[in-house]
């Protein structure tokens, strides 16, 4: 991890540029994989997973039976079901809260509007399986999808060698609720469910995080017409951090994040050259004692500690960076926090690592990568709902507002829309 003191501001753009990929190459590869997807359907899927994954299966073997979903409750240790339950709890509650009834405004006397959540009626999940099966995710996406009241709820995750899925996955989507559970991954598992084939439903919108493969395919069907959740990249994190930090907590969460890939990408900003040195040795420390060393390491060499002159420079830095997860290690979080504009999901002091946030806190860990929260939100309750808007006149309110629109419609040379008010107007003359 390279540390910089006190760059030029002419210099920030170089130092927060995430990794880059070649975009190009990359879209051929999925383009064709869409491609054959959407003219094959499932022999396309099915070829694709023996290629990618190594697993041959059937047309109905890609669907998950109850069989398997409840022999995956039965493996699953007690202790994991319990934790996963009570994430659940956790997620259920606060995700609750952002849901509302309709205010009814009469922004005229007898003229009266609303507006109406309305759950999207079929909505695509897509879940890492890989080195790293990501039932977290499920939870994260499951539950506001239930609270949404969506009709229908599709996953899709990639098989492992034995042509299953993994039991914690399987219980996470039994918890909230999910009854398509397919045993696909990759590209493919986008192309499916974002075209249909014989046996897996075509949704709405496609959600969940991925490889890059599964980013670009999300990007390129977004094109086409398909909704997706957000424009995404590797996870990252920033800490912004001053003396009173806790090194050890410091090099902790940085390498909490680092362990996800070699593209992950994490940023440290301190005003303490101290912190930052100590850092750099826990680093050392830790790192010794991870299973995915490797990864960490690579995501290391893509990463940043900036020396900054005081909070103010590191507040103007932070939200230049516009962070996925941004941790405010400081005296006082809770005054720099308010600054912030730009950042997917915050978490303050030196006791609210960014993992809580992945697991059980309650907030969704599904957000804006790669400069992204500077305009988008994290995963919500709204993300699985379309907002309908109702407006009701009675014929008071359409004669005190049939000027109104009379005037405006004809200055813009529309005369039907004048009109369609004026028989109206009319009819209640006669």
């Amino acid at each position: 991890m390279k540390i910089v003191k006190n760059p030029a501001r002419e210099l920030w753009p170089s130092l927060l540029q995430r990794p880059e990929l070649d975009d190009k190459a990359l879209e051929v590869k999925v383009q064709a994989v869409l491609g054959a997807v959407k003219q094959e359907g499932d022999v396309a899927v099915q070829r694709y997973t023996q290629e990618f994954d190594g697993v041959v299966l059937s047309k109905e073997a890609q669907l998950v039976s109850e069989a398997e979903i409840a022999a995956a409750i039965e493996a699953l240790p007690s202790a994991l079901k319990a934790a996963i339950e009570q994430a659940a709890k956790n997620i259920r509650l606060f995700h609750n809260t952002q849901v509302g009834e309709p205010v009814i405004v009469e922004t005229m006397p007898g003229v009266k509007c609303w507006r109406k959540s309305v759950g999207i009626e079929r909505v695509g999940l897509y879940i890492p399986g890989g080195s790293a099966p990501l039932f977290s995710t499920i939870l994260m996406l499951g539950i506001p999808a239930q609270i949404a009241v969506c009709k229908e709820v599709v996953l899709c995750s990639p098989p492992n060698k034995q042509g299953g899925l993994h039991p914690a996955i399987l219980f996470a989507a039994n918890l909230v609720g999910i009854q398509k559970i397919y045993k696909i991954g990759g590209v493919q598992a986008i192309a499916a469910m974002a075209y249909g084939t014989q046996t897996i439903p075509k949704v709405s919108k496609i959600f969940g995080p991925g490889n890059q493969y599964v980013t670009c395919a999300k990007r390129l069907v977004q094109q086409e017409g398909i909704a997706i959740d957000m424009p995404a990249g590797p996870s990252e994190v920033c800490v912004l951090a001053d003396a009173s930090a806790n090194p050890v907590f410091v090099a902790a969460d940085l390498l909490s994040q680092a362990e996800h890939g070699a593209d992950s990408q994490v940023l440290l900003v301190t005003d303490s050259a101290e912190l930052a040195n100590e850092v750099e040795k826990e680093l050392t420390l830790q790192l010794a004692q991870l299973s995915r060393k490797e990864l960490a390491i690579k995501s290391l060499d893509n990463s940043t500690c900036i020396l900054i002159e005081d909070m103010k420079q590191g507040l103007e830095l932070v939200n230049a960076y516009a962070a996925e997860h941004l941790i405010i290690a400081t005296a006082q979080p809770e005054l720099l926090a308010e600054q912030v504009v730009n950042a997917g999901s915050i978490f303050l002091g030196n006791y609210s690592p960014e993992s809580v946030g992945d697991y059980a806190s309650g907030t969704n860990h599904t957000l804006p990568t790669n400069g992204y929260a500077r305009a988008y939100s994290g995963v919500s309750v709204d993300s699985f709902v379309k907002k309908i808007t109702f407006q009701q006149l009675s014929p008071q309110g359409l004669k005190a507002i049939a000027p109104i629109v009379d005037l405006m419609a004809m200055a813009e040379g529309l005369d039907a829309h004048a009109n369609a008010v004026r028989v109206r107007v009319d009819s209640l003359h006669e």
